[in-house]
């Protein structure tokens, strides 16, 4: 092993799912399988445990489920630095929205095929969201539909006017270039809106900025 294997921690209360998970990721080049844990409640230990780099976590589990599990894990010192990828049976599922808004890099579907599954962990562990713009927005309307009030205004959240105008963009699915060109801006510009974005609006990556800008658009 190397200084660049990429750790990964399994937390699913089916050790089908979890044997699953292992063999697909078995023979991936430069990731190997850390550990294993059986419920969220156990997600803390196995990760002082097992020193991480991805965790791939269930959204539902008995005892704690995922969302609260990754909550927890936010709040302790190692917590903040694992890039967190929730598993799920279904595109739609709310609780997958809630991961997101704690702070998960993506999510994937329990079915999906092997490699890309090694893609995700090791974009993830690259520091970069694996969730595309149009899941996003499926994710998000699919909450609305059920009664989710819209968030309070960007502006009164604090971001200045071009803060809103970069964070609406990138709930748009724009990169930090095509944000660039439409707005006029350098692409420094607009690496630091972003920052400054997250910085106000207590966020942690770019996942939960387009989240947080999708909420707060007027709904129809």
């Amino acid at each position: 092993m190397t200084d660049q294997t990429i750790r990964v921690l399994l937390v699913d209360d089916d050790p089908l799912v979890r044997t699953g998970l292992k063999l697909m990721l078995a023979g991936a080049d430069g990731i190997t399988v850390a550990g294993e844990a059986s419920d969220g409640d156990e997600l803390d230990d196995a990760v002082a445990r097992t020193d991480p780099q991805v965790v791939l976590l269930d959204v539902r589990m008995p005892r704690l489920d995922g969302v609260a599990a990754l909550r927890r894990l936010r709040t302790t010192p190692h917590g903040s630095a694992i890039a967190v990828i929730v598993l799920t049976t279904f595109r739609t599922d709310a609780v997958v929205l809630d991961a997101l808004r704690a702070g998960a890099a993506g999510f994937l579907l329990k079915h999906t095929p092997p490699e890309q599954i090694v893609d995700a962990v090791r974009t993830a562990a690259a520091g970069q969201p694996i969730v595309s713009p149009s899941v996003l927005t499926q994710l998000i309307e699919h909450a609305r539909s059920g009664g989710s009030p819209a968030a309070p205004d960007l502006r009164e959240a604090g971001l200045s006017e071009r803060e809103e105008e970069v964070a609406l963009a990138v709930a748009d699915g724009l990169s930090n270039a095509e944000i660039a060109e439409q707005l006029y801006l350098s692409l420094g510009t607009v690496k630091s809106h972003i920052s400054s974005a997250l910085t106000k609006l207590g966020l942690e990556n770019r996942v939960q900025l387009a989240i947080r800008a999708h909420d707060a658009r007027p709904r129809d």
